[in-house]
Protein backbone atom coordinates (compact mmCIF):
# COMPACT_ATOMS: atom_id res chain seq x y z
CA UNK A 1 0.00 0.00 0.00
CA UNK A 2 1.61 3.03 1.78
CA UNK A 3 5.56 1.28 1.50
CA UNK A 4 6.50 -2.20 0.95
CA UNK A 5 6.70 -4.01 4.02
CA UNK A 6 6.32 -7.37 5.20
CA UNK A 7 2.81 -7.99 6.30
CA UNK A 8 2.47 -10.35 9.74
CA UNK A 9 -0.12 -12.95 9.00
CA UNK A 10 -1.53 -12.17 12.54
CA UNK A 11 -2.32 -8.30 11.16
CA UNK A 12 -3.82 -10.20 8.32
CA UNK A 13 -5.85 -12.58 9.73
CA UNK A 14 -7.26 -10.09 12.09
CA UNK A 15 -8.42 -8.03 9.19
CA UNK A 16 -9.76 -10.61 7.26
CA UNK A 17 -12.05 -11.91 10.21
CA UNK A 18 -13.48 -7.97 10.17
CA UNK A 19 -11.60 -7.10 13.70
CA UNK A 20 -8.99 -4.85 12.85
CA UNK A 21 -8.59 -2.21 10.19
CA UNK A 22 -6.06 -2.31 7.34
CA UNK A 23 -3.02 -0.78 8.70
CA UNK A 24 -1.74 1.54 5.79
CA UNK A 25 -4.34 2.11 3.00
CA UNK A 26 -3.83 3.68 0.24
CA UNK A 27 -6.43 5.06 -2.36
CA UNK A 28 -9.34 4.15 -0.18
CA UNK A 29 -7.90 0.17 -0.58
CA UNK A 30 -5.88 -2.30 1.42
CA UNK A 31 -2.93 -3.53 -1.19
CA UNK A 32 -1.06 -6.19 -0.78
CA UNK A 33 1.45 -8.56 -2.55
CA UNK A 34 1.18 -12.46 -1.74
CA UNK A 35 4.58 -14.34 -3.15
CA UNK A 36 3.55 -18.39 -3.32
CA UNK A 37 4.48 -21.37 -5.32
CA UNK A 38 2.18 -24.08 -6.49
CA UNK A 39 3.34 -27.61 -6.81
CA UNK A 40 6.36 -27.77 -8.73
CA UNK A 41 6.44 -24.22 -10.26
CA UNK A 42 9.67 -23.06 -10.96
CA UNK A 43 9.46 -19.62 -9.94
CA UNK A 44 7.30 -17.79 -7.02
CA UNK A 45 3.99 -16.18 -8.41
CA UNK A 46 2.73 -12.70 -7.18
CA UNK A 47 -0.54 -11.45 -6.80
CA UNK A 48 -1.40 -7.87 -6.21
CA UNK A 49 -4.84 -7.63 -4.63
CA UNK A 50 -6.34 -4.52 -3.61
CA UNK A 51 -9.03 -5.38 -1.19
CA UNK A 52 -12.00 -2.73 -0.64
CA UNK A 53 -12.14 -1.26 3.17
CA UNK A 54 -15.57 0.15 4.24
CA UNK A 55 -15.63 3.80 5.28
CA UNK A 56 -14.07 2.62 8.91
CA UNK A 57 -10.84 0.88 7.11
CA UNK A 58 -12.49 -2.58 7.52
CA UNK A 59 -12.37 -5.68 5.35
CA UNK A 60 -15.89 -5.41 3.15
CA UNK A 61 -16.34 -9.02 2.28
CA UNK A 62 -18.48 -9.40 -0.88
CA UNK A 63 -15.62 -8.96 -3.05
CA UNK A 64 -13.00 -10.71 -0.88
CA UNK A 65 -15.77 -14.00 -1.11
CA UNK A 66 -16.21 -13.90 -4.61
CA UNK A 67 -12.37 -14.01 -4.93
CA UNK A 68 -11.93 -16.87 -2.66
CA UNK A 69 -14.69 -18.62 -4.51
CA UNK A 70 -12.83 -18.61 -7.80
CA UNK A 71 -9.83 -19.53 -6.17
CA UNK A 72 -11.20 -22.58 -4.73
CA UNK A 73 -12.87 -23.31 -8.40
CA UNK A 74 -9.25 -22.82 -10.02
CA UNK A 75 -7.30 -24.52 -7.31
CA UNK A 76 -9.88 -27.81 -7.55
CA UNK A 77 -8.97 -27.95 -11.24
CA UNK A 78 -5.01 -27.35 -10.39
CA UNK A 79 -5.18 -30.44 -8.23
CA UNK A 80 -5.08 -33.00 -11.19
CA UNK A 81 -3.08 -30.80 -12.99
CA UNK A 82 0.39 -30.56 -13.27
CA UNK A 83 3.19 -28.45 -15.20
CA UNK A 84 2.66 -25.43 -17.52
CA UNK A 85 -1.63 -26.43 -17.30
CA UNK A 86 -1.35 -25.80 -13.93
CA UNK A 87 0.69 -22.42 -13.58
CA UNK A 88 -1.33 -21.51 -16.55
CA UNK A 89 -4.44 -21.83 -14.35
CA UNK A 90 -3.32 -19.89 -11.27
CA UNK A 91 -1.99 -16.88 -13.94
CA UNK A 92 -6.04 -17.07 -15.19
CA UNK A 93 -7.22 -16.80 -11.94
CA UNK A 94 -5.83 -12.61 -11.84
CA UNK A 95 -6.80 -12.04 -15.61
CA UNK A 96 -9.82 -10.12 -15.47
CA UNK A 97 -9.93 -9.92 -11.63
CA UNK A 98 -11.62 -6.75 -10.00
CA UNK A 99 -9.29 -7.07 -7.14
CA UNK A 100 -5.82 -7.08 -8.63
CA UNK A 101 -3.80 -4.43 -9.33
CA UNK A 102 -0.34 -3.27 -11.05
CA UNK A 103 2.04 -1.31 -8.85
CA UNK A 104 4.56 1.06 -9.67
CA UNK A 105 7.93 -0.46 -10.80
CA UNK A 106 9.17 1.00 -8.05
CA UNK A 107 7.25 -1.06 -6.07
CA UNK A 108 7.71 -3.65 -7.85
CA UNK A 109 11.82 -3.39 -7.78
CA UNK A 110 11.10 -3.19 -4.17
CA UNK A 111 9.02 -6.06 -3.67
CA UNK A 112 11.47 -8.03 -5.35
CA UNK A 113 14.28 -6.75 -3.51
CA UNK A 114 12.55 -7.44 -0.36
CA UNK A 115 11.57 -11.19 -0.94
CA UNK A 116 15.34 -12.30 -2.79
CA UNK A 117 16.68 -10.79 0.41
CA UNK A 118 14.10 -12.13 2.79
CA UNK A 119 14.71 -15.82 1.01
CA UNK A 120 18.38 -15.54 0.93
CA UNK A 121 18.25 -15.64 -3.01
CA UNK A 122 20.99 -13.58 -5.02
CA UNK A 123 20.09 -10.34 -5.69
CA UNK A 124 20.24 -8.92 -9.39
CA UNK A 125 22.81 -8.23 -11.41
CA UNK A 126 22.18 -4.96 -11.41
CA UNK A 127 23.60 -4.35 -7.71
CA UNK A 128 27.21 -4.73 -8.36
CA UNK A 129 27.42 -1.44 -10.65
CA UNK A 130 25.06 0.04 -8.54
CA UNK A 131 26.98 -0.79 -5.23
CA UNK A 132 30.18 0.59 -6.84
CA UNK A 133 29.19 3.86 -8.11
CA UNK A 134 26.98 4.90 -4.72
CA UNK A 135 30.35 3.72 -3.09
CA UNK A 136 32.37 5.72 -5.18
CA UNK A 137 34.78 3.26 -5.74
CA UNK A 138 33.85 3.50 -9.31
CA UNK A 139 33.36 5.89 -12.52
CA UNK A 140 29.98 4.45 -14.03
CA UNK A 141 27.78 6.59 -16.55
CA UNK A 142 24.36 6.26 -13.78
CA UNK A 143 22.36 6.48 -16.99
CA UNK A 144 23.08 2.71 -16.90
CA UNK A 145 22.21 2.06 -13.36
CA UNK A 146 19.28 -0.33 -13.10
CA UNK A 147 16.29 0.27 -10.72
CA UNK A 148 16.31 -3.23 -8.94
CA UNK A 149 19.73 -2.29 -8.80
CA UNK A 150 19.07 0.46 -6.65
CA UNK A 151 16.66 -1.49 -4.58
CA UNK A 152 18.70 -4.16 -4.10
CA UNK A 153 21.25 -1.58 -2.51
CA UNK A 154 18.49 -0.12 0.05
CA UNK A 155 17.22 -3.54 1.18
CA UNK A 156 21.15 -4.32 2.21
CA UNK A 157 21.95 -0.88 3.79
CA UNK A 158 23.52 -1.05 7.30
CA UNK A 159 23.91 1.84 8.73
CA UNK A 160 28.06 2.11 7.61
CA UNK A 161 26.85 1.92 4.14
CA UNK A 162 24.28 4.47 4.96
CA UNK A 163 26.84 6.87 6.46
CA UNK A 164 29.22 6.56 3.69
CA UNK A 165 25.96 6.93 1.42
CA UNK A 166 25.44 10.01 2.72
CA UNK A 167 28.79 11.28 1.90
CA UNK A 168 27.91 10.80 -1.75
CA UNK A 169 24.34 12.09 -2.03
CA UNK A 170 26.04 15.43 -2.49
CA UNK A 171 27.30 14.69 -5.86
CA UNK A 172 24.69 12.45 -7.00
CA UNK A 173 22.55 13.47 -10.54
CA UNK A 174 19.29 14.65 -9.93
CA UNK A 175 18.00 11.23 -11.59
CA UNK A 176 19.78 9.11 -9.35
CA UNK A 177 18.74 11.04 -6.13
CA UNK A 178 15.07 10.50 -7.44
CA UNK A 179 15.62 6.73 -8.20
CA UNK A 180 17.16 6.17 -4.69
CA UNK A 181 14.62 8.74 -2.66
CA UNK A 182 11.74 6.61 -4.30
CA UNK A 183 13.20 2.88 -2.50
CA UNK A 184 14.72 4.44 0.41
CA UNK A 185 11.45 5.56 1.88
CA UNK A 186 10.20 2.23 2.23
CA UNK A 187 12.36 2.06 5.35
CA UNK A 188 14.11 3.60 8.37
CA UNK A 189 17.24 5.53 7.72
CA UNK A 190 20.14 6.59 9.65
CA UNK A 191 20.74 9.99 11.01
CA UNK A 192 23.77 10.87 8.97
CA UNK A 193 21.60 10.13 5.59
CA UNK A 194 18.62 11.43 6.90
CA UNK A 195 20.20 14.73 7.75
CA UNK A 196 22.37 14.60 3.83
CA UNK A 197 18.70 14.08 2.26
CA UNK A 198 17.69 17.21 4.27
CA UNK A 199 20.27 19.47 2.90
CA UNK A 200 19.93 18.21 -0.62
CA UNK A 201 16.51 18.71 -0.59
CA UNK A 202 16.27 22.18 1.20
CA UNK A 203 19.17 23.06 -1.32
CA UNK A 204 16.38 22.28 -4.27
CA UNK A 205 14.27 24.01 -2.97
CA UNK A 206 15.82 27.00 -3.00
CA UNK A 207 16.89 26.34 -6.47
CA UNK A 208 12.82 26.16 -7.20
CA UNK A 209 13.58 22.28 -7.62
CA UNK A 210 10.30 21.08 -6.14
CA UNK A 211 10.39 17.60 -7.29
CA UNK A 212 13.64 17.14 -5.81
CA UNK A 213 12.46 18.44 -2.19
CA UNK A 214 9.50 16.00 -2.36
CA UNK A 215 11.59 13.16 -2.93
CA UNK A 216 13.63 14.07 -0.33
CA UNK A 217 11.02 14.47 2.03
CA UNK A 218 9.77 11.20 1.05
CA UNK A 219 12.68 9.10 1.39
CA UNK A 220 12.88 10.18 5.45
CA UNK A 221 9.28 9.46 5.44
CA UNK A 222 9.83 5.74 7.62
CA UNK A 223 12.55 6.67 9.43
CA UNK A 224 12.19 7.92 13.17
CA UNK A 225 10.59 10.52 14.26
CA UNK A 226 13.53 12.43 16.56
CA UNK A 227 15.95 12.22 13.53
CA UNK A 228 13.07 13.02 10.67
CA UNK A 229 10.28 15.18 12.55
CA UNK A 230 11.98 18.43 13.59
CA UNK A 231 12.88 18.77 9.22
CA UNK A 232 9.14 17.99 8.83
CA UNK A 233 8.17 20.55 11.54
CA UNK A 234 10.71 23.17 10.28
CA UNK A 235 9.09 22.75 6.51
CA UNK A 236 5.18 23.17 8.21
CA UNK A 237 6.28 26.03 9.74
CA UNK A 238 7.08 27.44 6.62
CA UNK A 239 4.24 28.62 4.93
CA UNK A 240 5.69 29.62 1.84
CA UNK A 241 6.98 25.55 1.45
CA UNK A 242 3.94 24.23 2.25
CA UNK A 243 2.34 23.63 -1.61
CA UNK A 244 -0.02 21.39 -2.83
CA UNK A 245 2.95 18.59 -4.06
CA UNK A 246 4.94 19.17 -0.48
CA UNK A 247 1.64 18.54 1.13
CA UNK A 248 0.74 15.15 -0.68
CA UNK A 249 4.40 13.93 -0.08
CA UNK A 250 4.13 14.46 3.31
CA UNK A 251 0.73 12.55 3.87
CA UNK A 252 1.42 10.02 1.17
CA UNK A 253 5.33 8.71 2.53
CA UNK A 254 5.95 10.67 5.49
CA UNK A 255 2.46 10.34 7.29
CA UNK A 256 4.09 8.14 10.42
CA UNK A 257 5.60 11.30 11.47
CA UNK A 258 1.98 12.71 11.24
CA UNK A 259 1.41 10.93 14.78
CA UNK A 260 2.74 14.16 16.31
CA UNK A 261 0.60 16.98 18.65
CA UNK A 262 2.30 19.63 16.67
CA UNK A 263 2.63 18.19 13.69
CA UNK A 264 -0.47 17.21 12.36
CA UNK A 265 -3.02 20.01 13.33
CA UNK A 266 -0.28 22.48 11.74
CA UNK A 267 0.07 20.10 8.24
CA UNK A 268 -4.35 20.45 8.70
CA UNK A 269 -3.67 24.30 9.13
CA UNK A 270 -1.45 24.34 5.95
CA UNK A 271 -3.63 21.96 4.34
CA UNK A 272 -6.88 24.09 4.70
CA UNK A 273 -4.81 27.65 3.97
CA UNK A 274 -3.71 26.54 0.74
CA UNK A 275 -7.01 26.31 -1.77
CA UNK A 276 -5.25 24.82 -4.40
CA UNK A 277 -5.05 21.74 -2.08
CA UNK A 278 -7.80 19.04 -2.28
CA UNK A 279 -8.35 19.33 1.46
CA UNK A 280 -11.38 16.35 1.57
CA UNK A 281 -9.78 14.28 -0.22
CA UNK A 282 -5.98 14.14 1.77
CA UNK A 283 -8.19 14.56 5.03
CA UNK A 284 -10.52 11.43 4.24
CA UNK A 285 -7.26 9.20 3.05
CA UNK A 286 -4.97 9.74 5.90
CA UNK A 287 -8.07 9.38 8.50
CA UNK A 288 -8.10 6.25 7.10
CA UNK A 289 -5.21 5.31 8.53
CA UNK A 290 -5.78 3.71 12.06
CA UNK A 291 -2.92 5.06 14.00
CA UNK A 292 -4.15 9.40 12.55
CA UNK A 293 -8.00 8.15 12.29
CA UNK A 294 -8.41 9.69 15.92
CA UNK A 295 -5.95 12.53 16.09
CA UNK A 296 -7.49 13.67 12.72
CA UNK A 297 -11.20 13.33 13.90
CA UNK A 298 -9.77 15.71 17.32
CA UNK A 299 -8.01 17.95 15.38
CA UNK A 300 -10.95 18.57 12.92
CA UNK A 301 -13.53 19.00 16.04
CA UNK A 302 -10.83 21.40 18.09
CA UNK A 303 -10.03 23.62 15.37
CA UNK A 304 -10.19 27.01 16.06
CA UNK A 305 -13.74 29.16 14.79
CA UNK A 306 -12.66 31.32 11.74
CA UNK A 307 -9.84 29.52 11.09
CA UNK A 308 -8.83 28.03 7.68
CA UNK A 309 -9.81 24.46 9.31
CA UNK A 310 -13.17 25.48 10.06
CA UNK A 311 -13.40 27.28 6.84
CA UNK A 312 -12.79 23.98 4.39
CA UNK A 313 -14.66 22.00 6.87
CA UNK A 314 -18.32 24.31 6.59
CA UNK A 315 -17.43 24.85 3.20
CA UNK A 316 -17.58 20.62 2.84
CA UNK A 317 -21.08 20.26 4.60
CA UNK A 318 -24.26 20.80 2.94
CA UNK A 319 -26.37 23.50 2.59
CA UNK A 320 -29.20 23.17 5.32
CA UNK A 321 -32.21 24.62 4.71
CA UNK A 322 -34.44 26.59 7.41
Amino acid sequence: GRHVVACPRGSLATFERGETAWPEPWQGQARLAILFRLGDMPEPAIWFLALPPDEQGMLAPAQRDAFINRLLETLGRAVSQVGREETADVDHLMKDNPLAFTPDITFQAMLNARATYASALPASQHLEPVEAYLSGQQTIDWQALGLQGIADYVIRLDTPTADALALRIPQLPVSVIHSLCYCLEHQPLSEALIDALRTRGEQAASSGDLETLCACVRSVGSSAPAFAGDWYTNLLNDSAACGPDLMAAIAGRGWPLLEDAERLPLFLQRLAEDERSHFAAVVRDIALIPRLRLPVMLTLRDAPAGSAIQSRLSAMQPNQKG
